[in-house]
């Protein structure tokens, strides 16, 4: 077991509070306090610490031991085929951006559509037949995560592997709530950046004035994940709430770590983005993390529900 996995497997064995059950702001602060330590880690942590959240909320318990990763990236005009067997089903099709190839036991799987099922795939009971391309992957940054398409070739499923009704997946409450799993990981990636800004023995005025704005930033990051928290565990079966405080915070989070990334850079050059390798992998994640944020289509769905 390599240092990355055996790290992992560390983290994954604690045992998070589930989102909008009492102590969610305890989950926003572990999900920090991992991508702070490293952003690699977070985003695998992040989503099977997501999986776990998400098969509670149907009813169910996870399979002991097991490594779970989220794969809810759909590929337009390309659903997966589920097909009724004797005693369950078979799965063909292709999945892109699956994070955790080779990494993880099992993933819950979106199967594509207007009214997407859930999967709960056991990836190790089929391992001869998915096919994983991680050439697709064309840069540096999570490279680690093994993150790439996958081609399922009649993989099998249990007649138990559905997990709730068709669309249940994205219309429940959860699915808001898990949505700000990770913004806690942006801000914690940026955070990161803070501390390496924090350790430079630069002094000018200008890089003091950057630093002091990162070290603001970050204050407000770690202000908006707790009073999301509390809005959360205060209303957690409000869906229309759930979305607009999702949405809201995602953007204001994206905003205030993309700050961060902008002020490190001029503060400090291209030295630690060019010469120091832990610095660059760091930035260069949080930045493609960022991504995620739908920018101004979140917005415009944002504008549409609270008007």
């Amino acid at each position: 077991m390599n240092v990355l996995a055996e790290r992992l497997q560390q983290i994954v064995s604690e045992i998070l509070p589930l989102p909008a059950a009492g102590r969610t702001a305890a989950r926003h602060r572990r999900l920090f306090e991992v991508a702070r330590e490293d952003l690699t880690l977070a985003k695998l942590a992040e989503a099977h610490w997501d999986a776990i959240a998400i098969l509670a909320e149907a009813g169910r318990k996870p399979v002991p031991n097991s490594l779970y990763a989220v794969w809810a990236s759909e590929i337009p005009g390309r659903a997966l085929q589920l097909s009724p067997e004797a005693d369950g089903y078979t799965i063909s099709g292709q999945k892109a951006f699956c994070s955790g190839v080779g990494l993880v036991d099992r993933a819950l799987m979106t199967t594509g559509g207007t009214d997407p099922l859930l999967l709960d795939l056991d990836l190790r009971a089929n391992s001869d037949r998915w096919d994983a391309d991680l050439t697709t992957w064309q840069v540096d940054a999570f490279r680690d995560t093994q993150t790439g398409g996958l081609t399922l070739n009649a993989a099998t499923l249990s007649a138990d592997s559905i997990i709730g009704k068709p669309g249940w997946y994205i219309k429940r409450p959860g699915f808001w709530h898990g949505a700000c799993g990770p913004a806690a990981c942006w801000a914690g990636g940026v955070a990161g950046l803070l501390d390496a800004a924090m350790a430079n023995k630069r002094d000018d005025p200008h890089t003091l004035a950057h630093l002091g704005a990162m070290y603001a930033d970050v204050w407000a990051l770690q202000s908006l994940l707790t009073q999301a928290a509390h809005e959360m565990d205060g209303e957690p079966n409000d869906i229309s709430a759930a979305q607009i405080r999702a949405l809201a915070l995602r953007h204001t989070v994206e905003q205030l770590a993309t700050d961060v990334l902008r002020r490190f850079a001029r503060a400090y050059g291209p030295q630690p983005l060019a010469m120091n390798q832990p610095i660059a992998r760091r930035y260069a994640e949080a930045d493609l993390y960022l991504r995620q944020a739908h920018g101004e289509r979140d917005l415009h769905a944002l504008a549409q529900l609270i008007r």
